[in-house]
């Protein structure tokens, strides 16, 4: 038997870190932890719509800061921030603490996962053939710099009556190496024939730790 690990907690304490960055006692532990999963029920359906990288989620004193990494920031400002200040109205009401929303744009997207995915689910369900999204995606990011590129899909893909799993992938990804930036993202494209799944793999370079 062997066991699966995500590649992003397998490297949490080497070359990556926590998305959420506070500290509280075994008292306040549930309440701070229950309030950084409100934010971000919240801002999943804010920006449901908009290809999300990351939200770090981090407090002082009595204040929350939370970082969003987009490659949109226009969708997520709007003209005049607008949407920034909704979204912090929403989450003083939902917490009551004061909050504070930067938004941070991401230069190369195409060679982060869940935008790789938010692309091709797109495509996938506007009913475009799934090897050509699938295909055009693994050369964009190749083209950006990515060393290494996998991507898995399953389900009843272009319709068909049996359910089946492909896999496409440019060379080979070192999830067993500790020091190489692996991006991951497993998520799903809601169809009219029903849900396909999507696994992404993006490996980036290597990271060694200076002495």
């Amino acid at each position: 038997m062997w066991h699966k690990v995500s590649p992003i907690a397998f490297r949490i304490p080497y070359i990556l870190n926590w998305k959420s960055s506070w500290y509280a006692n075994k008292k306040n532990y549930r309440d701070f932890l229950a309030i950084d999963l409100n934010v971000r029920d919240i801002l999943k359906v804010e920006l449901a719509w908009i290809p999300v990288w990351d939200i770090m989620v981090s407090r002082e004193q009595d204040i929350i800061k939370v970082d969003i990494f987009t490659s949109k920031t226009a969708l997520v400002l709007w003209k005049t921030g607008e949407n920034v200040e909704k979204i912090k109205e929403k989450i003083s009401k939902k917490t009551w603490f004061k909050s504070q929303v930067n938004v941070k744009e991401i230069k190369k997207p195409d060679l982060n996962a869940k935008i790789v995915w938010y692309m091709i689910s797109n495509q996938i369900e506007k009913r475009m053939p799934y090897k050509r999204a699938i295909k055009q995606a693994i050369s964009r990011s190749m083209e950006k710099g990515a060393r290494w590129i996998k991507v898995k899909v399953w389900g009843r893909l272009n319709g068909a009556d049996i359910a089946r799993k492909e896999t496409f992938k440019d060379w080979n990804i070192p999830t067993q190496t500790i020091r190489s930036n692996i991006d991951y993202c497993s998520v799903r494209a809601e169809t009219i024939y029903g849900t396909i799944g999507l696994k992404v793999w993006i490996y980036k370079w290597d990271v060694f730790k200076k002495k």
